[in-house]
């Protein structure tokens, strides 16, 4: 390996420097020493978009985010915006550790994630930009997973928080059953690269750059994390049918039977539809929570949604 300047973003809420620096001693050993570490730490100031201009001022060849599912898109966001050939790498050390997830990247040991972060080849990933009315005005984030509305902002926003520090994962399941009960249809006016949808009424709506979530649930089959694309994923159902027509289509249409027949697109039934798309506007009619990357952004009737081809590089 030849030399390179590794700036560490990590989020002291979620682990102390002495851990991280244990494992990283590791990861050099096999990256080679001549490898620079700067270190940057968040604060409930700056979540991640701050240090990491700090870091790009730096000609960091690598930044390394060790936290959670927001600190890496606080960071992801930062990256696209600038437009760097720096690269992005990623310790999991959060609860959904959704991008790590659908990655691949080692969960629950420090210095695997470390080495690959040092060691790893680098691909190109898409960002998703999300522009959204809220009661205090018009707001812009990037996500690098999931952005929508339904009964996964539900879960996300109903869950414990004290539980999900205790269980992990396992506290959205809790939630479940608020979730579904606060997930009642709408209508929704969809625009979807530039044309006018049929319109729909759903209860969930979620605009994919990646598909798989906690526990390993393919939510959305097609995604790839790369591919200049978002899958978009509506979900109408209402009552005991409508919810068994869901799940045969997420277990059966596009879990076993794909895998069986080797299907390269997802089925849509007629309770969930599949899209895909570059470019999305949203008109509710009532506000909705909206979440990005599992971060509550509040409720908005209006929101547009593009992609950002290969916005990041990520190891």
């Amino acid at each position: 390996m030849t030399a390179q300047r590794v700036c560490i973003i990590w989020n002291p809420s979620k682990t102390t420097r002495q851990e991280l620096e244990s494992g990283l001693a590791r990861a050099i050993s096999a990256a080679g020493p001549d490898t620079e570490v700067l270190w940057f730490a968040t604060s409930e100031d700056d979540a991640g978009q701050g240090v990491t201009a700090q870091a790009l001022a730096t000609r960091a060849d690598v930044v390394v985010v060790a936290g959670g599912d927001g600190t890496v898109r606080a960071v992801a966001e930062r990256l696209a915006e600038a437009d760097t050939e720096t690269e992005l790498a990623i310790v999991p050390l959060g609860t959904g550790n959704l991008l790590a997830r659908n990655l691949e990247v080692p969960l629950g040991d420090v210095a695997a994630a470390f080495t690959r972060a040092l060691t790893g080849e680098a691909r190109a990933l898409d960002v998703g930009w999300l522009e959204i009315d809220l009661a205090g005005g018009p707001e812009r984030h990037a996500f690098a997973v999931l952005a929508g509305f339904g009964l996964d902002a539900h879960m996300i926003t109903e869950t414990d928080d004290d539980l999900k520090d205790k269980v992990g994962w396992l506290a959205y399941v809790e939630s479940m059953g608020r979730a579904l009960a606060a997930s009642d249809p709408l209508e929704v006016r969809i625009t979807a690269d530039g044309q006018p949808h049929d319109g729909h009424r759903v209860h969930t709506l979620l605009a994919g750059n990646c598909g798989t979530l906690q526990g390993g649930f393919n939510l959305l089959p097609d995604a790839d994390p790369g591919d200049g694309e978002l899958d978009l994923l509506l979900l109408s159902a209402d009552g005991a049918a409508g919810w068994i027509d869901t799940m045969r289509n997420m277990v059966w249409d596009n879990g076993i039977k794909r895998l069986a027949k080797r299907g390269k697109v997802a089925e849509s039934s007629e309770s969930a539809t599949h899209l895909r798309v570059r470019s999305l506007r949203l008109e509710l009619e009532e506000p909705r929570v909206f979440e990005i990357d599992g971060e509550d952004l509040g409720a908005a009737t209006r929101v547009s949604i593009t992609v950002q081809a290969s916005a990041v590089r990520v190891r």
